[in-house]
Parts: C-alpha cells; structure tokens; sequence
C-alpha cells in the first residue's frame, strides 16, 4: 500500500497490552479472601490507571483499517486475509485454553467425561480464554468494514469541500454529536438493560447479556479512529494542544471512579462498577488516550530509546495478547495454594512483569517459526515489512471477572 508508517500507533498498542495485563493480574488476586484492605485499595487505584487499553486496541484497530484501506476493496479477499491472520489464530488459542483448563479436570480423562460441547460454547462467549471475547467482537467490525469504509469515504469527501475553520468545527461537531449518542448508549447499557435481560425472553435475554461482544457497543471509538486516520498530521496537533485538558479530566474522572468503586463495594471490592459500558468510564478512557497519544507525540525527539522498546513491544503485542491469560494462568497453579496475607500488591507487580516478559517471548519466538500466521497472525518477514501498519490487531470466578468486565 506503500504509506508512511505511523511509529506511534504501534508504540500506543505497547502501553495498551501493559494496561491489559496489568488488569488481569490485577483479577487474579483482588478477590481473594486473604487480601487486606490496603493492598485492595491499592490494587483499585492501580486497576483505574488501566481503563484504557482494550478500548486503545479498539481505536487502533479502525485507523489501522481506515488508513490502510482508505479506497474500494475487494471484499472476499479482504475477509479471508482477516480471517487467516485474526480468526484462526482465535480457534486455535481458544483450543489451547480450553485443553489447558481440562488437563487438571480429572474427570475430563475418564470415559465419557470429555464435554466437547464446551469447546464449541469457547468460540461464541470465551471463558476459559477470557481475553478472546475481543476477536469476536472485532471480527464483526471487519465484517462490516467495507461498508463502513464507504461512509468513511463519503464523509471525508464532504469535509474537503470545507475550508479552515469550517473543517475544523465540522469534525469536532461530528465527534460531538455521536459522543452524546455513545454515552446515551452506554447510559442504557448500564443502568437500564440488566433489567430488561431479566423481563425479557430468549433469545433477547442472551443478546442482552453479552452486549459486551458487539462491535457497536465501542462505536465512538471507531468513530475516533476514522478521524485520525483521515488527518494524522491535526490528530497529532489536536491531542498536543488537549494535553493540559485531557490530563485534568483523567484525573478528575480518575478520582470519581475510585470512590465510585470504594463506596459500592462491600468487604470485596466490586470491579465491575468500573465497566467499559458505563458513561464515567468512557470518559476517563477517552481522556487517557488522547493524553497518552499527546505524550508520545511530545517525546518523539527526547527519548527515542524508550519508544522504541514501545514499538518493539507493540509489534509482538497481538501474539502477547493472545497468550499472555495462560501465562497467568501458569503463574496462578503455583500462587493460590500460598497465603499472602499483606502481600498482594507485590506479587501482582511481579506477576505482571512475569507475564510481559514470558507473552512478549513467547509471541516473539512463535513469529519466528514456520506457519506463525497461524498462530500470531504474523511472520518475521511480515512483521518486518508492515512495521506499524498492521491492520490486523490487531474458569474460576477471578478469570471470569476478565472475561466480563468490559
């Protein structure tokens, strides 16, 4: 496609997978029975610091494709190429979580006792890959990509026709005007549609309930993706200019959603009261990454060793993505037996630098190996020659908190 690469892109997807693997190391030991309530409240403050890396992976997605696939396309190559470097990698970790989980399920080697109807209910709601849920969602925005990329077409010719400041307030105007129909949305989601689920039969119960899974639920952020991507050169301008603002809402909304929490909870704090569908949340998330976004901008000329460790770290993001849950998992059989009473802020600082480092290994390793398209979605030739333009994102009740709280 021969477009410039974009370093900062792949250096936000870095920060975004250290936020996501912090919150679920964050899971694994928040709920457990011997926490005090000082390592609980840190490890909220902590879990706030995170809202924003599923979210990022969302907006990184749509510029990706929206910069890379700005013209027509042809739709059936476009999907298949989607689904060899995206879905098949999905079946083939969803196996691999699943196996893992029923390898210490000595029921499951007994005759009779392999349920391989759980397999299959694994590649619509993933559970024991908890992390997975974000490819079928995602696969659904590929899926409508192309008439999507239409709308997008059309609309940024409609912006060219204005000029200077009329451009401008035309983008912030449109920004604005789905932004209060997101939080209408999300509004909904969070204080009226559980109690729809409840009224309502089936199937509209289900669809309710794992509203989580579709790719409409994060429409803004596609929104805000298609944005960057149609001027990159007053994306970067804007969020430089937002940085002292984007920075006090975060901290303002950073305050508001951990006293939320901490007087919601009761003896166990409640993570979920921090959602990804709920309007406060939202906020703090957009605040967080155009305030991520404006920093990277600032630091391309003062500490170029760091971003590229960044850019490093995105490349192989996707494949740490997918593996990074079994890591903890591995981690978890040998640390829940133990009792560490005053000691869980430190061992999930330690389990999230474990886990970064064995994903990031582990996924680099995989893209060195024959077939990695398969199983990371790329190869070492075409990691190298695609850089940032990847268009391609790329079973106890701890692990379902992942799983749920989106």
């Amino acid at each position: 496609m021969g477009k410039p690469r974009i370093e900062e892109w792949t250096q936000l997807r870095g920060l975004a997978f250290f936020a996501i693997v912090m919150q679920h190391s964050i899971a694994e030991y928040i709920y457990r029975a011997d926490i005090e309530p000082a390592d609980s409240t840190m490890l909220t403050m902590m879990y706030h610091l995170t809202r924003f890396g599923t979210p990022t992976f969302v907006f990184l997605s749509a510029v990706l494709m929206f910069y890379n696939y700005s013209g027509r396309l042809h739709y059936f190559a476009f999907i298949r190429k989607r689904l060899e470097t995206v879905y098949v990698p999905f079946l083939c970790w969803t196996f691999i979580y699943w196996l893992y989980v029923r390898v210490f399920t000595p029921s499951f080697w007994q005759k009779g006792g392999q349920d391989w109807g759980s397999l299959l209910r694994e590649l619509v709601a993933p559970q024991t890959g908890y992390q997975l849920w974000f490819i079928i969602m995602i696969i659904q925005f590929y899926l409508f990509f192309p008439l999507l990329a239409a709308l997008y077409r059309k609309a940024r010719s409609g912006f060219e026709l204005l000029e200077g400041r009329s451009r401008t307030r035309g983008v912030f105007a449109l920004l604005a005007i789905t932004g209060a129909c997101y939080i209408a949305l999300l509004y909904v989601s969070y204080y009226r549609m559980g109690s729809w689920a409840a009224e309502l039969g089936e199937p509209w119960a289900a669809l309710l309930e794992y509203r989580s899974y579709s790719f409409l639920m994060y429409g803004f952020y596609f929104v805000l993706g298609a944005v960057c991507a149609a001027s990159i050169a007053n994306w970067r301008s804007w969020c430089t200019k937002l940085l002292p603002w984007s920075g006090l809402v975060f901290l303002g909304m950073y305050i508001r959603l951990g006293y939320d929490v901490l007087r919601g909870s009761g003896e166990t704090v409640n993570l979920n009261i921090s959602t990804y569908l709920k309007p406060s949340t939202f906020i703090i998330i957009v605040a967080q990454m155009l305030l991520l976004y404006g920093l990277l901008i600032l630091l391309r000329e003062r500490n170029k060793a760091f971003l590229r460790l960044l850019s490093w770290i995105g490349t192989y993001s996707f494949g740490g993505y997918l593996v990074h849950a079994l890591v903890i998992y591995v981690i978890a059989y040998f640390t829940r037996p133990l009792y560490l009473a005053g000691s869980h802020l430190s061992v999930t600082l330690l389990t999230f630098v474990l886990t970064v480092l064995a994903s990031l290994g582990i996924s680099y390793t995989l893209s060195h190996m024959p077939g990695a398209r398969w199983i990371v979605g790329a190869g070492r030739n075409r990691l190298r020659q695609r850089g940032a333009k990847n268009g391609d994102f790329g079973s106890d009740s701890r692990a379902y908190l992942s799983a749920n709280n989106r």
